[in-house]
């Protein structure tokens, strides 16, 4: 399901307009984008949480060389699906 799909799935069963159910799906997304850029999780209680994670520094290899090369530490986004999606999925 693309972003366009669930813009028209929104709009259809909420009965509101395409434009409507896409700020509105623009507005989640952002906040939602803002929240975990601030170090905050966002919880969806039976979908699930989304947190970041943090990447320690450590030490790689560069696959054509060899070559030893230290990677950064950095922030990853994170997914844990509730235990609703879970059961539903199954």
């Amino acid at each position: 399901m693309t972003k366009a799909d669930l813009i028209d799935k929104v709009a259809n069963d909420a009965n509101v307009s395409k434009s409507e159910a896409g700020r509105v799906l623009n507005c989640m997304i952002d906040s939602m984008t803002n929240a975990l850029a601030s170090g905050d999780t966002v919880t969806l209680v039976g979908f699930g949480t989304f947190s970041v994670t943090h990447r320690a520094a450590r030490k790689g290899r560069n696959p054509q060389t060899g070559a030893e090369i230290q990677i950064a530490a950095s922030k990853s986004p994170r997914f844990k699906a509730g235990k609703a999606l879970k059961d539903k999925v199954r």
